[in-house]
Formats: C-alpha cells, structure tokens, sequence
C-alpha cells in the first residue's frame, strides 16, 4: 500500500487565493487493477487557469486540478511500463492510481540532456499554447510587429521567442527591472516594465510609433483597453489569458472597444491549445527542434517539496516567477 498526499480545495476563491483555500489530505492507496498503473509525481505545474478554471471545473473538496509528469512505479497496462514517464492530469497528487485515460507517455525521442520539467512547460501546454496561438489564431507574418504582455511568463516568454523566430519585430511588457533584463536576453526589440512606465499609452507609442499587427494578450484589463487603441488597421489580437482579472471579486467593467475595432476592423479571438490537439505531436517536435539549435531558451521557476503546492501557486499569481513556474517533488 502507497501513502498518497494530495492537496484540495477547501473553499472556493474569493479574491486572492489563501493558506486556508487548500488542505493537505494523506490516504492509502490501493493495489492497481488490471489495465491500471500507480505514478509517482515527479514534477507539478501550476498554471494561472487553474484559478478561473477552479471555479468552472471544481467542487469544494475536490483535489485541486493540475497537469504533472510522473513515474510509473507499478503497471497492468501494457500501454504504460514500470519505469517510463508520462504527462498526467491527476492534479495536485504525489501517487495516483488510473487506468491511463488522461496519461500520454514522454515522447520516445526526449534528449537526455532536457530536464522532464520541460514537458509541463517549453515542450508541453505552454509552448503549445504559444506556438498554436501564433500561427493559428494570429497568422502572424514575416515582418510583423507583435505586442506580448506577461512576456517574462511561462507562454509570453515562448511568443517573443517564436516571433523572433519567424523574423517579427517583438514589444513585450513585464513587471519588474528583472524581467524586462531577461527579455532583452531573449532578444526582445523593445520591452518596458509596465508597472514603472509613467503612462502605458506613451510606452506603447515609443516601443512602436507604427502600431501593432498583432497582440498576444495574456492580462486583459485596463492594459488591453490601452493596447487596443494601437493596433493597426486590421489588427489581429489572440487572447489567451486575463491575468489582472482572475482574483477580482467584483468584475471590471469598461471602457469598451467595440468602435475602435469597428474602425480598425480588428479580430479578435479567444482560444485554448485543445482546440488543435492533432496538431500537438508536431507542434512539440518543432518546439524540441528549437531547443536543441539554441533557438529556444526555456526559464524556470521551481520550487521544491510537493508540500510548497500552494505557496508557489499564489506565488506564480503574483508575478514571483521568471518562465515557467514548477514544482519538484
């Protein structure tokens, strides 16, 4: 028998995630069945959707949703052999016991060299996130000029890479002096620390005078109010996140774009990864292509002991972590 933790959602947000919003709940668990396996978490993400999802996806009690790679300890499932590791939605878990429904195994050809961790981040959700929401929601082209807020997380860093990439002039914003250095590492054209900027409208203007073809937006808010007034004619904005509204307890309101985008006849769009999920294996072999050139640089947060959970959670939502924000058991 495997002692098990898991962490659970006590109390459904309200505003900022709190200590008492999470307990840590020890069980035993039971033998795997034929066609099951028993994993061992190795590495844990956490995301900011996790916060708007919980409200959707969770009820009080539940274990606290969440992707991880993890080891296969025991295995009745051909599928899944003792030793291997696979990408798991079973949450904030150390051991889990399932049947292999929600697992998909570490692609085969993982270098040696690349860190497991990455599959929860530059070569998983976030980097396909990133490069999905480029090419298939923004279109983006040779030359453009791209506007990325959040750019120092998990998915912005991955955008202003990928961009560069594809020859595009990149702007991003962050907020603090040690992530706008480390965008301009990444090699970032232009990058301001939006919390230090006198005016985000002035900042905008100056990091492109011309306007933007294309917003990766990751914040919403009244920075999105802003960036939109700068768009150029035909502008095309993916929206991925909402970050400054997710611990709101009385939602914004206002101001409205709507006739700004009327003239500037905008697109604007929401989207997910799953949307394209034949596309992924693909996707994720671009995405290691570019790792391994050194075209791709992949920063992490991570914070060690499975039982650190929560603080990094809350920590990841208030902006502590430089990339990818993970968990080593």
């Amino acid at each position: 028998m495997v002692q098990a933790k898991s962490w659970i959602l006590t109390k459904h947000f309200d505003g900022f995630p709190k200590d008492s919003n999470f307990e840590l709940k020890v069980e035993e668990l039971p033998e795997p069945k034929d066609g099951e396996v028993l994993l061992e978490a190795v590495f844990l993400s956490v995301d900011p959707y996790m916060r708007p999802f919980s409200r959707v996806r969770m009820q009080e009690g539940d274990v606290m949703i969440g992707t991880q790679v993890a080891k296969v300890l025991q295995s009745n499932n051909p599928a899944f052999p003792v030793g291997s590791h696979v990408i798991g939605r079973c949450g904030w878990r150390s051991h889990t016991v399932c049947d292999g429904a929600d697992l998909t195994p570490i692609m085969p050809d993982w270098p040696q060299d690349v860190s497991l961790s990455l599959a929860l981040g530059a070569i998983g959700m976030p980097g396909l996130t990133a490069l999905l929401g480029i090419e298939e929601v923004l279109g983006l082209q040779k030359g453009e000029t791209l506007l990325v807020n959040a750019a120092a997380g998990a998915v912005g860093s991955l955008v202003g890479q990928i961009a560069k990439i594809m020859g595009c002039k990149v702007v991003g914003s962050a907020g603090s002096d040690a992530k706008v250095a480390f965008l301009k590492e990444l090699g970032f054209d232009e990058v301001f620390n939006y919390k230090t900027v006198g005016s985000l409208d002035e900042a905008l203007k100056k990091a492109s005078p011309e306007g933007y073809d294309c917003f990766f937006e990751n914040v919403g808010g009244p920075f999105s109010s802003v960036a939109i007034q700068h768009m150029k004619d035909f502008g095309r904005i993916a929206v991925c996140g909402a970050i400054s509204t997710y611990n709101d307890s009385t939602p914004q309101t206002g101001p409205y774009p709507h006739l700004t985008m009327i003239f500037k006849q905008l697109k604007m769009e929401g989207f997910m990864q799953s949307r394209w999920v034949h596309k992924h294996p693909e996707t994720l072999k671009r995405l290691i292509g570019w790792l391994k050139e050194g075209k791709l640089q992949c920063r992490e947060h991570v914070t060690k002991g499975f039982e650190n959970m929560p603080a990094a959670f809350m920590g990841m939502l208030q902006g502590e972590n430089i990339g990818k924000a993970v968990i080593a058991v």
